[in-house]
This record gives structure tokens, C-alpha cells and sequence, in this order.
């Protein structure tokens, strides 16, 4: 939070997200990201010039929370695009266990995203 980006970034799988508040908002800055994985649900592909910035923020009287993203990548698209998705609050009693374990065979869009053992920085 409040610093800027890398000098000597790196692409990586996830890139380096830097982020601050404005006001009410929380904006989240990522570039660096390598071009092993994908923009949507769609599979759709992207260059290491990726550069995404999201805007989080409660609306409805904290109800709801809305995220909208702006992608951003002249490699591989005309020009920036920019999505909104919200999130309702729920009254869940208690947490639902999900499984979340590395090459899951449950998982259908599974993309065997590596991890380190160790940070690479």
C-alpha cells in the first residue's frame, strides 16, 4: 500500500499489484504480469503489457461492493476496456469449506499455475 511500482520488474504469474485509497475507494494497480494466463473466463489472452486498475468501494449503505476494472494492454487489444461486477453481502451463518489444492481435478478451468517455494524478489 502507498508505494510505487518496482524499478526492474519482472513478469511473474501474478505481477505486482501496488495500491491506495482515494477518498471511499480502494485502487489496486498490477503490470508485470507474464502472458501465461488470461483475462476472463473466456480464455482470452494478453502480452506482458498488461496493466489493470481496479476501483473497490461499499455501496447500498455497505451492502453491496462494487468493482470496477479498467485492462489495458496495446499488445493485444485496440484500447483499454473497462468492467464493473458487484458483490452483495450475505448473512452466512458460519464459513462453507471449499477445497482449493493445487491441480485439483474437481477444478475445470484449471491452469497449474506454479507456486515457489520460496519469493523470487
Amino acid at each position: 500500500m502507498n508505494v510505487a511500482h518496482s524499478a526492474n520488474l519482472k513478469p511473474s504469474w501474478y505481477g505486482e499489484s501496488v495500491g491506495h485509497y482515494e477518498g471511499d475507494t480502494l485502487i489496486i494497480d498490477t503490470i508485470g504480469m507474464n502472458d501465461k494466463t488470461v483475462v476472463d473466463i473466456y480464455r482470452t489472452p494478453h502480452t506482458e503489457k498488461l496493466h489493470v486498475v481496479e476501483r473497490w468501494r461499499m455501496i447500498d449503505d455497505g451492502k453491496t461492493m462494487e468493482a470496477t476494472f479498467t485492462v489495458d494492454d496495446p499488445g493485444a487489444f485496440y484500447q483499454p476496456w473497462t468492467a464493473m461486477r458487484h458483490y452483495r453481502r450475505t448473512n452466512e451463518p458460519e464459513f462453507v469449506e471449499k477445497i482449493c489444492a493445487e491441480n485439483n481435478s474437481a477444478n475445470l478451468f484449471d491452469y497449474h499455475v506454479p507456486t515457489a517455494a520460496k519469493p523470487d524478489f
